[in-house]
């Protein structure tokens, strides 16, 4: 069954709305965690910080990956602001990760798509190739990348490091574990986003891996519906679970392989 068949054969438009309710929890589901792990940290109860700063990663590349397919139900601007907070707080240029990531979807696992390579290696291999993923993420972003990708990933990466260099001079120390934590997190990248969801998917890159366990999914927040993402990326992922089921119901002969 082709792409555009399982369009038309899975009622799906409807989800793409989100209510206020859903809006709102898009848009500020990542507040509690990083709050709880400030406050955490900043009395140096670090190992305690530890897994709040995990789910605000987590919940931080929710929010953005949404921003990214501009389903966080906003405007324009205040989806690029979502996007350039989210750059300074994840220590990362978020333009230049979407800039790629639209580029995956287009160009899934085949040689243009440079957020996709991990996922031809083996885990060890992903794990070790995180640094280098997030440098060429930056480096095809300028190479290939229009001028306003070109500025606003210069304007991300300049406010970043000032951001480090202010954390640093005044020894900030509850947000120099913040940095830390963050960098560790977007090395890690090439594995958890992209290795987890399309090792062994070559043969059908549009059908990338999934997760149909409910507690596994409320722990890593939906993020692993991953083959309904890459069939349906317009849909929030607040959305997603609803979505599975009408896949599941509309076409359950899809192979759905897992993802962990």
């Amino acid at each position: 069954m082709t792409h555009q068949e399982i369009l038309r054969k899975v009622e799906w438009k409807d989800l793409k709305n989100l209510t206020i309710r859903e809006m709102l929890i898009e848009n500020n589901l990542t507040i509690p965690w990083a709050l709880s792990s400030w406050i955490l940290a900043y009395f140096e109860y670090y190992w305690l910080a530890l897994p709040c700063s995990a789910f605000f990663f987590l919940t931080g590349l929710r929010q953005v990956h949404n921003g990214f397919h501009n389903s966080l139900g906003t405007n324009k601007f205040l989806t690029w602001l979502s996007l350039y907070l989210n750059s300074i707080l994840m220590i990362v240029s978020i333009h230049a990760v979407k800039f790629n990531h639209l580029r995956h979807h287009k160009y899934c696992l085949s040689e243009e798509d440079q957020e996709g390579k991990s996922a031809h290696m083996t885990w060890y291999g992903a794990i070790l190739y995180g640094p280098i993923h997030m440098f060429k993420i930056h480096q095809i972003t300028w190479k290939l990348g229009n001028k306003k990708y070109r500025k606003n990933m210069i304007l991300e990466l300049v406010s970043i490091t000032l951001f480090i260099s202010i954390v640093v001079y005044f020894n900030i120390h509850w947000l120099i574990y913040h940095i830390i934590v963050m960098i560790i997190g977007e090395f890690l990248m090439a594995f958890f986003a992209v290795w987890t969801v399309h090792h062994d998917t070559h043969e059908a890159p549009e059908i990338a891996r999934t997760q149909r366990s409910g507690w596994k999914n409320k722990l890593t927040f939906s993020m692993f519906y991953h083959l309904e993402h890459h069939l349906f990326p317009a849909v929030p992922t607040i959305k997603l679970p609803e979505l599975a089921r009408r896949i599941d119901d509309s076409i359950p002969e899809i192979e759905k392989k897992q993802t962990f």
